[in-house]
């Protein structure tokens, strides 16, 4: 496996002196993407749950859930405000849709959360907002949660309303995963949020996976381009993230091959379209050329 140095990204509370740093390459991503049984059904391949969307911000959701879909989860359920039914519906067929009790955002439990019951996975913050009844649902769901092991991974609003509440993130299962960009990540650390719990992937150009413990190991995929700087990029990354963690990936598989394969995605998108008219569901559109490079190694980069 090609071994690079690079910036290692500071975990506050714990920081992390001592860690290994792994560059990404494409014989490392084969070893840890499982072949699917032929006998496998939509049972086999996970069920996740997306908190995604709210009134005006519909697009996030189905940003997140097509790319969820894409990456071989079995089925998806999408909780969403009552309002973003009908393009949800209409753009997300394959999704089952579970209505807040607000037409407007998230402010209510989703459904069968408890350890246990239906969900493999859980995905929140695309396009939530950080309102405050949307900030008291997303505490309550972490409360409930607590003691519990269905993995999870949280971007965007989610984050945003952590960076308000840093003690929150004590809440967070172990190997929780967060995907926050620059701003987010900042945020955070302004507001003294621990991180030493979760596995962070800091978006940006590179983009790196730091994996938590006593001598943290950092990942660093060398592949994307400028033209993923756009709206929606992130969510497109967080669907595919849970789509790994719903089949059963450990988190840190997960989390790699989610980044790698959304890079991927967008190189092969810019080699088709050009940096400057890429945007984010064409991350999602070439999602399955980006597997097959995988699968058959002929991506050369």
């Amino acid at each position: 496996m090609e071994q690079s140095r690079v910036q290692t990204t500071p975990l506050p509370c714990g920081g992390v002196g001592g860690g290994s740093d792994t560059t990404i390459t494409i014989p490392f991503l084969q070893s840890i993407l499982r072949p699917r049984p032929v006998e496998g059904h939509k049972g086999t391949f996970g069920h996740a749950l997306l908190v995604a969307g709210s009134y005006g911000m519909a697009g996030a959701g189905i940003l997140a859930g097509r790319s969820c879909m894409r990456s071989g989860v079995g089925k998806l359920t999408v909780h969403i405000p009552k309002m973003n039914n009908d393009i949800m519906q209409t753009a997300l067929p394959e999704a089952i849709l579970h209505h807040d009790e607000d037409d407007m955002r998230w402010t209510s439990m989703p459904v069968d959360t408890a350890p246990g019951t239906a969900y493999n996975a859980v995905g929140i913050g695309p396009g939530i907002g950080t309102r405050q009844e949307t900030s008291d649902a997303l505490h309550r769901f972490l409360k409930s949660m607590a003691g519990c092991h269905v993995p999870m991974v949280l971007d965007a609003d989610a984050l945003n309303i952590l960076s308000l509440h840093p003690d929150w993130l004590a809440l967070l299962p172990q190997g929780t995963i967060i995907t926050p960009h620059p701003l987010e990540y900042r945020r955070l650390v302004e507001a003294g949020a621990c991180m030493d719990n979760v596995i962070l992937v800091l978006k940006g150009h590179p983009t790196t996976i730091t994996i938590p413990g006593d001598t943290p190991a950092q990942y660093v995929c060398p592949y994307g381009n400028d033209g993923m700087g756009t709206a929606g990029s992130g969510d497109v990354l967080t669907g595919i993230i849970l789509g790994f963690l719903a089949q059963g990936y450990p988190p840190r598989d997960a989390a790699i091959l989610g980044v790698s394969l959304h890079a991927i995605s967008g190189d092969i998108a810019s080699e088709a379209l050009g940096r400057h008219s890429l945007i984010a569901s064409d991350l999602t559109d070439y999602l399955p050329q980006a597997f097959k490079q995988i699968t058959k190694d002929t991506l050369q980069l």
